[in-house]
């Protein structure tokens, strides 16, 4: 097959990224770009070099093994070459890895049908180690899979490796060096205290720990090992791979304990399951699964294609980062009338779900990531977190990206459609503040969950109603009747009953809901709290004045500068008005000062509560006097950590700020 030139130019360029970041990463320990996204790059290129063949080159990083040792240490030939793990990113793709095993056996004349063992990929660094007459002689980083470094002496200072095994055997076994969470967030603190930078994670403080010429200082650093392959015995090598766990185990080397035997793929998919949620919520930090074939005898006949054993797959969990393609760059319009740049990315699967948009925020944060249509840049999605470029790789550009330009008008501001940018920010907004792309915004975040959450309200009836002239102010909401909706599409007798009947529900209102509904400048689910707080009904609010409103811890010069002019103005009197005669505005409960136990403690929530939802666990710690924030720093008394947490956690851990599981957070709410 021909290989168009585009297409070759983009992989040439590919795959010298990929050796570029790889080098940094496997010799010299510099992690310019995260694992995950290196993961992706080279995901692209062999999925380039699968569909074209002839691409492929000797300097391919399909084609290597690790990377070359670093001068200053003494030099290792393995005994047994070294491999690394074909990646799996999805269910998918590892079925297709069962059914290429079960293609190769039927080719072979083998008719047994294969059983795995999953085990946990530890994120970590690799060691090879060496016992002559059950003595360890030699421990041996990676390197090129050739030749490693000799790490002997520090891998000696790692209590849980024994130099002597319970028998005088000749044995090479491999085995995975990682440092645990709470040794990495001491650690951290001790560099913060001393001035120095913290480090990003565990596997990275292992590697530099590995590779320190004092023996003292990787001892300092308290690493740990799990063994989990057996290269060489001089006695009979066990029959299966869950055998040779055992056989690890009796002579005392440390093995992981969670593994299992999975009667098909099937199984290994639910293992995987279980864990790839817990990442990082236990003492190592795991990043995947790895499927081992469990009989030796189909691992010999299967045996080994130029670079990998065709008998083992490491199955990833979802990747917080990943790599795309900018496809366009389109203005939306909000509900303030402010205007957002969103990038339309080649759909990928980030953090186990599908995206294909990504905010730019504002102009000058294009401008900052010097984002162009057609880049390919690094996209992350961390927990809760929306999906973010964070970084352009400029290095892969072909010449054809195309710069953004920021227009003169837009059609969906209405009018002439001419914009503006906001005085003293980076945010551009239409000039006209009533079109209807803002009032459908306004609407859209009326109803939404943070505002009056009226259930089974989505955006598109909200468009059908403006659309056909059935509403233009929030209070006509409230006299919607189950004829007027059937004459929406999607409606029926029992869907409209459903949605007159929440509509109902949310005449009674709380105050802070009804603020964030307003859609006033600058006031977001927390400021509208802080307000309510303050004042209580919205009338003692529309009087307030700057100076009063800036009094707030919390409340700056900007927001309280746009809050009292969004209620000096007559419209929003107006609809002010409007919505006192048909709802109940509710003020937020008096915490008794002898009840507030949690005042002046800041918490920040990431991932996802099993015993409460997210906003009644912010209710709790506020009806307790604490403050809820989205973000993490050095003010942050607790962070609360759910399942999936994402790099809250991460920032929380190099900062040194408490981290609470949900059962501590919830021995915390029922102490106070």
């Amino acid at each position: 097959m021909t290989v168009p030139k585009d297409v070759r130019t983009h992989y040439e360029k590919l795959k010298a990224t990929v050796n570029r970041y790889r080098t940094l990463y496997h010799v010299y320990d510099k992690e310019e770009i995260s694992q995950e996204a290196l993961d992706s790059l080279k995901h692209e290129l062999t999925g380039l070099e699968a569909k074209y063949p002839e691409l492929i080159a000797p300097d391919s990083p399909s084609q290597r093994v690790g990377g070359k040792p670093l001068p200053g240490f003494k030099k290792i030939r393995h005994t047994v070459a070294q491999w690394s793990f074909n990646d799996a990113f999805s269910s998918d793709e590892l079925r297709e890895f069962d059914a290429r095993v079960k293609r190769f056996l039927k080719s072979a004349g083998e008719s047994a049908r294969p059983t795995y063992v999953c085990e946990l990929k530890i994120d970590g660094l690799k060691i090879v180690f060496t016992y002559e007459k059950g003595i360890l002689k030699t421990a041996a980083t990676r390197g090129d899979g050739v030749v490693g470094e000799d790490v002997t002496q520090n891998i000696k200072t790692i209590e849980s490796v024994p130099l002597v095994l319970s028998r005088p055997i000749d044995i090479v076994v491999e085995g995975e060096v990682w440092m645990s969470s709470k040794n990495l967030e001491s650690l951290n603190k001790a560099q913060e205290k001393a001035g120095k930078p913290l480090y990003a994670n565990p596997r990275n403080v292992a590697a530099g720990s590995i590779r320190q010429l004092d023996p003292a200082v990787a001892a300092s650093r308290k690493l740990d090992v799990f063994i989990y392959d057996v290269a060489q015995t001089s006695e009979k090598m066990p029959l299966t791979q869950s055998e040779e766990l055992d056989y690890l185990r009796e002579l005392g080397f440390k093995v992981n304990p969670n593994h299992v035997v999975a009667k098909n793929i099937a199984e290994a998919v639910d293992f995987w399951e279980k864990w790839k949620g817990k990442g990082r919520h236990q003492e190592y930090w795991i990043d995947g699964i790895v499927v081992k074939v469990n009989e030796r005898e189909l691992q010999e006949k299967l045996g080994y294609t130029g670079k990998a054993p065709r008998f083992t797959i490491a199955f990833k969990f979802p990747a917080e980062q990943v790599t795309t393609t900018v496809e366009d760059i389109v203005l939306q319009v909000g509900r303030t009338g402010v205007l957002t740049p969103v990038a339309h990315l080649k759909p990928v699967s980030v953090a186990g779900s599908i995206v294909s948009r990504a905010t730019l925020h504002n102009e000058d944060e294009i401008k900052r990531l010097d984002v162009r249509i057609g880049d390919t840049v690094i996209l992350q999605k961390a927990g809760d977190v929306i999906p973010d470029i964070v970084r352009t790789l400029t290095e892969l550009r072909t010449g054809k990206e195309r710069e953004f330009k920021w227009p003169a008008y837009v059609e969906e501001c209405g009018g002439d459609g001419r914009i503006e940018r906001v005085p003293g920010t980076a945010a551009w907004r239409c000039v006209n503040k009533n079109s209807f792309a803002v009032i459908r915004r306004r609407f859209h975040n009326f109803v939404g969950k943070h505002a009056l959450d009226i259930e089974g309200f989505g955006p598109a009836t909200v468009d059908q109603l403006l659309e056909k002239g059935l509403v233009q102010h929030y209070d006509e909401l409230f006299t919607l009747t189950e004829g007027d909706l059937l004459t929406l599409e999607g409606f029926a007798d029992i869907s409209a009953k459903k949605l007159v009947a929440s509509i109902q529900k949310a005449h009674r209102v709380e105050f802070a809901r009804l603020l964030v509904g307003l859609s006033v400048p600058q006031v977001g689910e927390e400021t509208a709290i802080l307000l309510a707080d303050k004042f209580r009904t919205i009338d003692a609010l529309a009087k307030a004045t700057e100076v009063e409103l800036s009094e707030i811890n919390g409340i700056g010069p900007v927001v309280a500068k746009d809050v009292v002019e969004w209620f000096a103005e007559k419209r929003h009197q107006t609809l002010v008005a409007r919505l006192k005669e048909v709802l109940t505005i509710v003020a937020p409960a008096k915490v008794p000062v002898a009840k507030k136990k949690l005042e002046g403690k800041t918490f920040v929530l990431t991932g996802s509560l099993e015993t409460m939802s997210r906003d009644e666990a912010k209710a709790k710690i506020r009806r307790l006097g604490g403050d809820v924030s989205g973000s993490v720093s050095k003010k942050t008394s607790y962070v609360v950590a759910g399942e999936e947490a994402g790099s809250k956690l991460d920032k929380a851990r190099s900062l040194g700020v408490t981290i609470l599981t949900e059962q501590k957070f919830l021995d915390v709410l029922k102490n106070y």
